[in-house]
């Protein structure tokens, strides 16, 4: 699977600026304002979980596109 360079460089953006931003933020603001200090564990993990798997197709695309480089006579064959 080899991401569009645009789509690649958004979801790198979101996954290593945006969303360890709003994982620190969220929390932070909400225990702040008094908002149920039982929902931050729970919005936490899920930013978390949601980084990994965006963080996971980045990782995917970044071997397709590294092997679509390799020249094809050099490949190994099943």
């Amino acid at each position: 699977m080899k991401l569009p360079d645009n789509v690649y460089n958004a979801l790198k953006w979101i996954c290593i600026i945006l969303l360890p931003a709003v994982k620190l933020f969220l929390p932070t603001v909400m225990q702040a304002w008094g908002i149920r200090p039982d929902l931050i564990p729970p919005i936490t993990t899920t930013i978390e979980a949601v980084a990994l798997f965006i963080g996971t197709l980045i990782g995917i695309s970044q071997i397709g596109y590294a092997q679509s480089k390799i020249p094809e006579n050099t490949k190994i064959k099943d």
